[in-house]
């Protein structure tokens, strides 16, 4: 190992420079993220935030459904993440609708973010200027901006500052580490990555290993797992359909990891609303890619394990973290900016180390290359470091609207789901019916089942009362009542949402049925529920 990569953590920078570098970060995320600012909820943000009634009131009963694994808002989100939920409910309580302050609070979590990976590479080894390039990339990223500017995606960045914060306490100071671990868990059980990277950093740097504290945070994990799991299964989605046969599989979850190689390298793909293809063809491009990309990678991983190195560490950091959207539980989408929040640090801390160790190699004995390299590496990270900053802003304006969004995402994915929805739209738009339904059944049949957001789109009216549309909003409510009538206990939410399909059907005795039956089951709703149930007395005088 080079000097420079076995440089002891950050001694050498005292709490005034983390500081200063701190704010300005934050003050460079906030220009960056600046065209989001005023973006409005979108998407997740409407059951997370806008329209989630246990985070508009911090009261004890209210902090009790949050941190209920089965609670209502667990059921509502369809994720046990109370930490999230509970900073949410900390930033309407400090903000209410305001969308400003929603977005600053992710902007803030952002910065310190990539503030605290500082730390994490220097006490790995990689020098100062290379630790702070590291932290500047990940700040700057174009694909953390669907992360930051999503403000239900707050998920993600407190769940990486707080994981980050752990590892930087472990095991020096193992109480305030598991505390922050668990944070990070319940903001977004990814997180769960720190626990081999923890052992396999502690194992490079020949230090004692603190199995009792691993194993407990270990224990944490399965048992946030079965909570986890338990939620996701009352997910109304449609489920994934995303290959044939084992081959197709493994296929599409190498070229999966190759995307995110490029994407994390280039920024090149990024997308609102990503929406790749299975790979079922031998010459497809990215599959061919994966065996030369993650051959490489391979056997760079094995190399330095066989030498006990921190990088290892690194890359089983990215493996991890890539694992949960890799397809191996198949679901819609698995390919989002956002999902390479979490595995970018990863690729950044073995990508620094080894690019230090061939500097070192390459260097030595070769005066001009040591003379002039580190200026014109200084000069390159800064060329790039400015283009991904110009990129993310860029990026950042799609998120002024959910149009925007869609348009952006058309764009990129011209079969996928935003696409025909726009194809649809402007078919309503000329009347022609069969065109129009024909694009909202290929969203359908790629998981699409938003019948009330179909029926409150502006562009669809003039096709609203057409028999065709009216069959295909009944077919996809149908699902919903089939879906959470599977459920044992189906939550207030639930059923409520049972009562809105049975509507759009016509069936009005049974949305009574369903809207009582939620009245029973008692919760945050109840005032909703009550509405709900005079207009439909009234509806059916």
């Amino acid at each position: 190992m080079s000097k420079a990569a076995g440089a002891n953590p950050a001694a050498d920078w005292s709490f005034g420079i983390y500081l200063l570098i701190g704010l300005l970060f934050l003050g460079v995320a906030l220009v960056v993220y600046q065209p989001a600012l005023e973006g409005p909820f979108v998407s997740d943000d409407h059951h997370y935030i806008e329209n989630n009634a246990y985070i508009h009131e911090l009261s004890f009963e209210n902090l009790l459904v949050l941190f209920d694994p089965f609670g209502a808002a667990t059921v509502g989100i369809v994720n046990y993440a109370p930490v999230q939920l509970l900073i949410h409910a900390l930033a309407w309580k400090a903000f209410g609708a305001e969308v400003v302050g929603h977005h600053v609070v992710n902007i803030a979590f952002h910065a310190i973010a990539s503030l605290l990976l500082i730390p994490l590479f220097r006490r790995s080894g990689v020098p100062p200027l290379g630790a702070l390039f590291g932290g500047c990339f990940f700040l700057l990223h174009p694909a953390n901006v669907e992360a930051v500017a999503w403000m239900s995606q707050l998920k993600s960045t407190a769940s990486m500052t707080f994981v980050l914060a752990s590892l930087l306490a472990f095991p020096k100071r193992p109480t305030l580490a598991t505390v922050l671990f668990v944070f990070a868990l319940l903001a977004k059980p990814i997180a769960a990555f720190a626990i081999p990277f923890a052992a396999l950093f502690l194992w490079a740097k020949h230090e004692a290993m603190p199995w009792k504290w691993l194993a407990l945070w270990a224990v944490l994990f399965i048992v946030f797992s079965v909570w986890e799991f338990t939620a996701h299964q009352r997910s109304g989605a449609a489920e994934a359909v995303l290959h044939d046969t084992p081959w197709v599989l493994v296929r599409t979850m190498m070229a999966l990891a190759t995307r995110y190689l490029v994407m994390a390298s280039t920024s090149w793909g990024v997308s609102a609303f990503q929406e790749p293809d299975p790979i079922y063809s031998l010459a497809d491009p990215w599959w061919i890619a994966s065996l030369f990309a993650l051959g490489l990678l391979g056997w760079r991983a094995w190399t330095v394990a066989r030498n006990r190195s921190v990088e290892f560490a690194y890359w089983v950091w990215a493996l991890v973290a890539f694992a949960p959207v890799s397809q191996i539980f198949p679901f819609l989408y698995p390919l989002a900016d956002r999902y390479l929040y979490f595995i970018l640090p990863g690729l950044l801390g073995g990508v620094l180390l080894a690019a230090g160790e061939a500097y070192e190699q390459w260097s030595a004995g070769n005066p001009v290359l040591r003379q002039w390299g580190p200026r014109a590496l200084t000069v390159a990270a800064a060329v790039a470091l400015l283009g991904f900053g110009i990129h993310s802003h860029a990026r950042a304006a799609i998120w002024r609207s959910g149009t925007m969004l869609v348009v952006d995402a058309a764009r990129h994915y011209p079969d996928g789901v935003s696409a025909n929805l726009l194809r649809a739209e402007s078919a309503a738009q000329r009347h022609d019916v069969a065109e129009s339904v024909a694009a909202l059944r290929a969203v359908y049949a790629r998981g699409f089942n938003q019948f009330e957001q179909l029926l409150a789109d502006r562009a669809l009216a003039p096709i609203r009362e057409e028999p065709e549309f009216k069959a295909l909003i009944a077919e996809i409510a149908l699902g919903w009542i089939e879906s959470i009538a599977t459920r044992e206990k189906p939550s207030q939410g639930e059923l409520r949402m049972v009562a809105r399909a049975h509507v759009v059907r016509d069936e009005f005795p049974q949305a009574e049925a369903a809207l009582r039956r939620a009245l029973e089951v008692g919760g945050a709703m109840d005032a909703q529920i009550e509405t709900d149930l005079g207009i439909l007395e009234n509806h059916r005088r």
